[in-house]
């Protein structure tokens, strides 16, 4: 008998300490959610029409940034749950790379921003999350993509700058090329009576 009891107070004990665990869970994931809840924030600049008249065809980039602009709002299984979709996002803007962007200095850029979107991946999975790793990294993704979209815009800016160029150059080519034609051409003086200022006039 002192053995039954013995054991039905062990069990009991253990339930209560399992139900003290999950409850102390419960509340530090409460917390975390609050403050993650506060600093989950994503900001993509607006792009100039030129670079959104290209990125208007990249799907992969369109569905990333829509997945960005959805804010999780109901538990931190949200946030865990939308982390995992932004990892699987960024992993797949290095599919159909718009060939305007396809420079090495872009495809640097979305390693980088996917490099720190699958660390926040990571450390907000974890059972015990590390508060501060992940409110860390909010920022720096942020970072990356102001860094991915300045790269766009320079990008453009540059092509533009060399067509200017180019076209002044062209300008100056014709330009110095009718130039030439015009002083090649021989001077045309107006023809002048022959006389012959020894031979006498014959009168009539």
């Amino acid at each position: 008998m002192l053995l039954v009891f013995s054991l039905l107070f062990s069990c009991k004990d253990d339930s209560d300490t399992r139900l003290q665990d999950i409850e102390r869970n419960n509340k530090k994931n409460e917390l975390v959610f609050s403050k993650i809840d506060k600093a989950w924030k994503f900001e993509l600049a607006p792009l100039s029409p030129q670079v959104q008249d290209i990125v208007s065809n990249w799907s992969e980039w369109r569905l990333f940034k829509i997945e960005l602009e959805q804010k999780p709002k109901s538990s931190i299984g949200a946030f865990k749950q939308k982390a995992k979709t932004l990892s699987k996002k960024v992993t797949e803007l290095n599919n159909n790379i718009p060939s305007r962007f396809n420079e090495p200095e872009i495809i640097s850029r979305l390693m980088t921003l996917a490099t720190k979107i699958k660390s926040l991946d990571l450390y907000i999975n974890l059972s015990n999350i590390p508060q501060d790793k992940v409110l860390k990294l909010i920022p720096e993704v942020n970072s990356e993509l102001a860094s991915l979209q300045g790269q766009m815009e320079k990008i453009i800016k540059k092509s533009q700058i060399r067509l200017e160029e180019g076209e002044a150059e062209m300008i100056r080519s014709l330009s110095d090329s009718i130039g030439n034609k015009v002083q090649k051409s021989p001077s045309v003086s107006p023809k002048r009576p022959n006389f012959d200022l020894e031979t006498p006039v014959k009168s009539q």
